[in-house]
């Protein structure tokens, strides 16, 4: 039998919380040309979100084709128009032995090289020389309107971890030539977002950024908690086994409605439920997860300063004005102004996430931890 939940990856349909309202927004986006930006924290489901609708899409539209690229792993100009090109063709046909030959025809400016590997699907790439790529990089980013235009489809390129693009030699130049490019298309659609919400909000946010405004920005929201508890009971309900609305709210309300924990409390609940779970049981599955990733959770608190952790446990306590002369006081925090700059080197660390007025802890199981393991306190 199958663990019915699912984290870490990208989820099945069958697995698929609801989202209607943001799946209908994009889906009328994506049908309309209309570019997206999706922000929100890591974690949140945004890449099964685009995968969803997606699927859905193209159950009913066939000329409407989507190329997932991934910059995660990528550091630099070349290497992404690498990536883009070769993600692009291969949307252009779903026969390998095609891909070169419309590769040859549709980039011309530049000489392309192929390599295909033993296993062509995932082992096919292009690459180029870099000083006519410098030279002709336009093309590049061009592509997806060429293939959109000389396959008769409607193209939409999504880019995951796009704030991965600061880590280039020179990102504002990069964003201009995307920006230049892009804003152009009629026919072919962008949809951009990534894990590191603050990074994100800087590249289409800020005003003098080339991205501002590129298109509908979507600010995805934690999945309501009546949801988690319907799933949680169905998913517990289709395997045989037994759980109360009120463990349900439970799974869902420690872990703070954060889609990859409830969904990793929930399988750890299921996992040590025979045929009815208990509240010893969840009792039990939430100290086994404190404890398995307890080390990781040590060595990451071993990296802050003592001011940092003074400020984190402030947070853990529901402090809510910091630069208050109290908590300033209290929790040996220094001056306003340290303040400041505390909460934005622990948001770069992608410990906590700054919105508006709020503050709160990124992982729920960290700060789960941070209170009973380090402050050796109840949660």
């Amino acid at each position: 039998m199958e663990i019915p939940f699912n984290f870490g990856k990208i989820v099945k349909t069958s697995q698929f919380i609801n989202r209607e309202r943001e799946i209908n927004n994009l889906k009328l986006n994506f049908k309309s040309h209309i570019n997206t930006v999706l922000i929100s924290p890591r974690r949140w489901g945004k890449s099964s979100l685009v995968n969803e609708v997606s699927l859905q899409i193209q159950k009913s539209n066939k000329d409407i084709r989507f190329c997932f690229i991934d910059l995660f792993a990528v550091r630099d100009e070349e290497e992404f128009y690498q990536i883009f090109a070769t993600e692009v063709i291969k949307a252009t046909s779903n026969k390998w032995q095609e891909w070169a030959e419309n590769g040859k025809k549709l980039i011309s400016k530049i000489i392309p090289r192929f390599q295909i590997g033993i296993d062509p699907v995932n082992d096919f790439k292009i690459s180029f020389d870099w000083k006519e790529l410098k030279q002709n990089s336009k093309e590049i980013l061009d592509l997806p309107e060429k293939v959109s235009n000389d396959k008769n489809i409607h193209l939409i390129v999504c880019i995951d971890e796009f704030q991965n693009i600061a880590h280039f030699e020179d990102p504002l130049i990069m964003q201009k030539k995307m920006r230049s490019v892009w804003q152009k298309h009629q026919i072919s659609t962008y949809c951009l977002y990534g894990s590191k919400r603050h990074m994100l909000s800087k590249i289409f946010e800020n005003k003098s950024m080339p991205f501002y405004k590129f298109g509908d920005t979507i600010f995805l929201e934690k999945i309501n908690h009546e949801h988690w508890v319907k799933f949680i009971c169905r998913q517990f309900g289709q395997t045989n086994k037994k759980i109360s609305t009120k463990q349900a709210s439970e799974i869902a309300g420690r872990m703070e409605n954060h889609p990859y924990f409830v969904q990793l409390f929930a399988a750890t609940v299921w996992k040590l439920t025979g045929t009815k779970c208990t509240v010893n049981i969840i009792d039990k599955a939430l100290d086994s997860l404190i404890e398995q990733y307890s080390l990781m959770f040590q060595r990451e608190t071993d990296k802050f300063t003592n001011k940092q952790l003074n400020f984190l446990k402030a947070l853990a306590e529901n402090v809510e004005k910091f630069s208050s002369k109290e908590a300033l006081t209290n929790y040996n925090l220094g001056s306003q102004g340290n303040v400041n700059k505390i909460k934005v080197a622990l948001e770069n660390k992608e410990v906590i996430d700054l919105w508006g007025n709020k503050i709160e802890f990124i992982d729920p199981l960290f700060r789960l931890w941070f209170i009973k393991v380090y402050l050796e306190r109840k949660f």
